[in-house]
């Protein structure tokens, strides 16, 4: 087929998938993944094509489909994408956030907007695409060629990829796997490299849970109200600064970075880059080279026993998300609570939400090298990268099970890093259709040259 009518076939998909409204605030009945995956299922559920549903939560379906190889010993491939997105503020939108317009920027751009048109519902679409497609040309690669579809990816994966691991193995036991997020362009005209990510930082999510005595909020004088003693516990998480902690994909990418030499010298200095950080104008640049090099604490969210106005709450619940560096295990995030929280620490109750542990995948493999060859066809000389997440996605499921787990994608010079970064999670989230083409085309590119 070609590339205008596949990439019109994922534009298309990712706006349909974009006004289903798959929003995942973390209960157990939220999601609607369900909606997605009869969307996916209408693109994927061909002749040929073995396909596995499951819904461990009424309207939180994830399926496997799966297209049998020649040879049953040769490694296989899963194309894995997401079909829950996060909450959004309508107000702080430009347009419908759940209209999945296509939209023609100031720049003569054409890009899709609404939630998940970046995470990821546009590597999703495209994985769809680039799988029927394989099927509709009769290729029938090497190894099996799995798409699976999941929810519950942005509340931790408890009804989705964990799900299917703890209860259905077997349907997801592959060899590699492509998932989100990589594909952005760096260092410059003379080095051009694009990321893909190999590794990612753990998830380690905590409750804090502090007590006090409840009583009448007209008489607050020596009262021991759970809420002030939270206000303190914010602050000092605020306040915390832990020492940073370099690993060698941090220092093989500040070596790529198109930056000068006195900054580049302070990136990769223990004692200077907290100083470097403070100053960084961009913000979210500043965040971003932060979190790849330190644990970071970010109390999200509260709740109580009685939450009124005129009552002294006596007993608070502080959920902390924490990511940690490698080799950080439980008892390093108890370290750093103790160190963050001080003489508070003894009056919180500490409760494990999730650990998992950080997680990377080796580079020296068969299907580095398919997806070098297929990035090399649009932009040639380019190389690819090794990146680092300091987010977690359902690679490290997978890496659990022993696959090879890459976060890959193709897309446009145009999209800046930082910019691309921004959209996660925030406001007027959109993407490119010239990134959407890419990276359907990458992912068919890879499926017949790793598959050939």
């Amino acid at each position: 087929m070609p590339d205008d009518a596949l990439t019109a076939e994922t534009v298309e998909l990712l706006q349909a998938l974009i006004r289903n409204r798959c929003v995942n605030d973390g209960a157990p009945d939220s999601g609607g993944e369900s909606r997605n995956a009869d969307a996916l299922l209408s693109i994927v559920e061909l002749p040929g094509v073995d396909i596995e549903r499951w819904e461990p939560v009424p309207g939180r379906a994830s399926f496997v489909a799966r297209l049998a190889g020649r040879d049953p010993d040769a490694p296989s491939l899963c194309l894995m994408g997401h079909t829950d997105v996060v909450p959004v503020d309508p107000d702080g939108w430009d347009r419908d956030p759940f209209g999945g317009e296509l939209v023609t920027n100031a720049d003569g751009v054409d890009e899709v907007w609404g939630r998940g048109a970046v995470d990821m519902l546009n590597l999703t679409a495209s994985m769809a695409v680039a799988f029927r497609d394989t099927v509709r040309r009769g290729m029938r690669p090497r190894g099996d060629l799995v798409y699976f579809a999941v929810a519950d990816e942005e509340a931790g994966s408890t009804y989705g990829a964990r799900w299917v691991a703890e209860h259905h193995r077997d349907a997801i036991a592959v060899d590699n796997v492509l998932t989100e997020n990589g594909g952005i362009h760096d260092g410059g005209d003379d080095a051009p490299v694009v990321s893909v990510t190999v590794a990612e930082k753990g998830v380690a999510w905590r409750r804090l849970r502090i007590t006090g005595t409840p009583g009448h909020g007209s008489m607050p004088f020596r009262s021991d109200n759970a809420l002030v003693k939270t206000a303190a516990i914010v602050q000092r998480l605020a306040d915390y600064r832990p020492a940073p902690r370099f690993h060698e994909l941090w220092r093989d990418r500040v070596r790529h970075m198109d930056v000068p030499d006195d900054i580049r010298t302070a990136l990769l200095d223990e004692h200077a880059i907290d100083d470097l950080l403070d100053i960084v104008p961009n913000r979210a640049a500043a965040a971003h080279l932060h979190a790849c090099t330190h644990t970071t604490f970010s109390p999200n969210m509260v709740g109580g026993s009685v939450m009124k106005t005129n009552v002294i709450p006596g007993r608070v619940d502080l959920d902390v998300d924490v990511r940690t560096m490698p080799g950080e295990s439980a008892d390093e995030v108890d370290a750093h609570l103790r160190a963050a929280l001080g003489d508070l620490y003894d009056d919180v109750e500490v409760t494990v939400l999730m650990n998992d542990p950080a997680s990377a995948s080796r580079t020296d493999t068969p299907l580095w090298d398919s997806m070098q060859r297929a990035v090399s066809v649009p932009f040639p000389g380019a190389q690819l990268h090794p990146s680092f997440a300091v987010g977690f996605t359902d690679a490290r499921v997978f890496r659990d099970l022993g696959s090879i787990a890459y976060g890959a994608g193709l897309f446009s010079r145009t999209l800046d890093a930082a910019e691309y970064g921004r959209r996660f999670h925030g406001h007027n989230e959109r993407v490119d259709v010239e990134s959407l083409a890419l990276t359907t085309q990458f992912w068919r590119r890879v499926i017949d040259d790793f598959g050939a």
